[in-house]
């Protein structure tokens, strides 16, 4: 069974950052050659999901240890390794200083093939980021975490949790079940790939690349379903037409299990912290077709930042995180003790997964994997009350777009009633403000993420508001969402839905920076 720990303590970080991804080594950079050792390596492992084993994907530091976690000021400076049998490509989800060169590293661009290295060079943003998979490999856990810890954090325990649906069968088993066919073919744009690790978007094949030898192990899926009698959306599964276009829904696909950390609540990493000390909670919404409510039950908790930036304390007894957002809780242990479970419950479902924080000695009792009612719908109550720490500099905007979220027959899923490949790019000058309304008239949440920037949620339902710094937000059914950034690098960045299932079929478009 795989008990990978995602738990560093300050006192630990400061003994041993050298050994966390290779990043104190910043010598590292794509002058060093081939020769030298990878700071990241993704390849195939087992892992054993309620009781059975399938193989999957990892995403490793020099350390051994997954994806990144460094100081804030940083670089990601030296080699990428597929060390896989098929070609990949990865997103640096959060980061805003990957210049765009960085997916042209090999002049026959394309994706990153089998035993090939990639190298790249720029610094990491800081905060709670994440890397992963921009095909269907995605769904077989191809995504780590990418930290950069804020050098006003303080002395806090970081406990990294990464949040997974998982499914025995593959993700075109899976995208076939749904009645939906990518649209993501080899030529389709030169652009939009800014941002990616693993090569430009020639061949992007959203349905290509993954699912091979993947999933092995078989499995049943039957009694999986997203809880039949919950929303009427019972067997989206096994079919797209287990529902009305336009009936609000959530979970359209049957999975066999949620992960938090690889491991079910049938056994959860159980994590060691201390007596009276603080922990700092790093979510990380790897799902791609689910989200989640997270709660504290017996500790308080307040989020600190929301999508890798700072935002006013905000307590709450639970928090919603859609596919692709992170969170920050900070919650304190109490002196005396004990043993305290971190819950991700699935939206609209009683299924859940999570761990458990707990001090030496302390008893860890069973906690079964459903909560005793559903969590009910991801909306914008907490959008409403979040506020960033560094808001955007207040100006007019340059340039305003309205997009329109759509749902077609056939799980086709649209921006402005066009599938990527029919879509007309956004423009852009670097340095321009820009402001984008997502109004979303379908029966689905579409947590929209635009690649190389982060943006502040300035409207919610023709509302505005002053609300946080995201790369991420949420638009539920009949709302809109309006936001506001200021074009970053100059390149092609994708914008799109973070339900993988939904950005496969059609869900994304390009803004093209000049």
């Amino acid at each position: 069974m795989i008990r990978q720990k995602l738990v560093i303590d300050r006192r630990s970080f400061l003994r041993s950052s050298s050994a966390l991804g290779g990043l104190a080594l910043a010598g590292l950079s794509p002058r060093s050659g081939l020769a030298a050792a990878p700071l990241l390596t993704v390849s195939t492992r087992t892992l054993e999901v309620l009781g059975k084993a399938a193989t999957v994907y990892a995403v490793t530091g020099q350390s051994g240890r997954p994806g990144i976690f460094a100081e804030e000021g940083a670089r990601f400076s030296g080699l990428l390794l597929n060390d896989t049998d098929v070609p990949l490509q990865m997103h640096w989800h959060g980061q805003v200083k990957a210049p765009f060169d960085q997916d042209r590293a090999r002049p026959d661009g394309g994706m990153l093939a089998p035993r090939a290295m990639d190298a790249h060079d720029f610094e990491l943003t800081p905060g709670t980021h994440w890397m992963h998979s921009h095909t269907l490999t995605e769904q077989q856990l191809l995504a780590a975490p990418m930290v950069a810890r804020e050098k006003d954090a303080g002395d806090v325990q970081d406990v990294v949790l990464m949040l997974h649906d998982f499914a025995f069968r593959s993700p075109e088993e899976i995208l076939a079940e749904l009645g939906g066919t990518s649209v993501h073919g080899a030529g389709s744009g030169d652009g939009g790939h800014a941002g990616h690790a693993m090569g430009q978007h020639s061949g992007h094949g959203t349905g290509t690349h993954g699912g091979h030898a993947m999933g092995a192990g078989g499995g049943d899926h039957s009694g999986h379903g997203m809880g039949a009698g919950h929303g009427g959306h019972a067997g989206h599964g096994m079919g797209h037409a287990g529902h009305v276009m336009g009936m609000i829904h959530a979970n359209d696909v049957a999975y066999d299990a949620f992960l938090a950390n690889d491991r079910t609540l049938d056994d959860p990493e159980v994590v060691a912290v201390e007596r009276g000390g603080r922990v700092r909670l790093r979510i990380i919404n790897g799902a791609t077709a689910t989200s989640f409510f997270v709660s504290t039950p017996g500790l308080a908790a307040r989020c600190v930042a929301v999508d890798g930036s700072p935002c006013r304390p905000l307590a709450a007894e639970r928090f919603p995180i859609a596919q692709g957002q992170r969170l920050d809780l900070e919650v304190a242990i109490p002196a005396g003790g004990g043993a305290f479970p971190v819950l991700a419950q699935v939206e609209d479902s009683p299924r859940r997964t999570g761990i458990v924080l707990a001090t030496t000695g302390a008893s860890v009792t069973r906690i079964t994997s459903e909560a005793e009612s559903p969590s009910g719908f991801l909306g914008l109550e907490l959008e409403e009350q979040l506020v960033a720490v560094r808001p955007l500099a207040q100006r007019k905007p340059d340039r305003v777009y309205d997009l329109l979220l759509g749902e077609e027959p056939g799980y086709r899923w649209t921006i402005n009633g066009r599938v990527h490949g029919e879509h007309v790019p956004l423009e852009a000058r670097s340095g321009e403000r820009i402001e984008m309304t997502f109004e979303n008239p379908t029966g689905m949440a579409h947590p929209m993420h635009l690649h190389g920037h982060h943006f502040q949620v300035v409207g919610l339902s023709g509302r505005s508001i002053s609300g946080a710094m995201r790369d991420t937000v949420v638009v539920p059914p009949n709302a809109s969402v309006t936001i506001a950034f200021d074009a970053g690098l100059p390149g092609a960045w994708f914008l799109h839905c973070h339900h993988l299932y939904h950005m496969a079929t059609g869900m994304m478009t390009e803004l093209h920076v000049t």
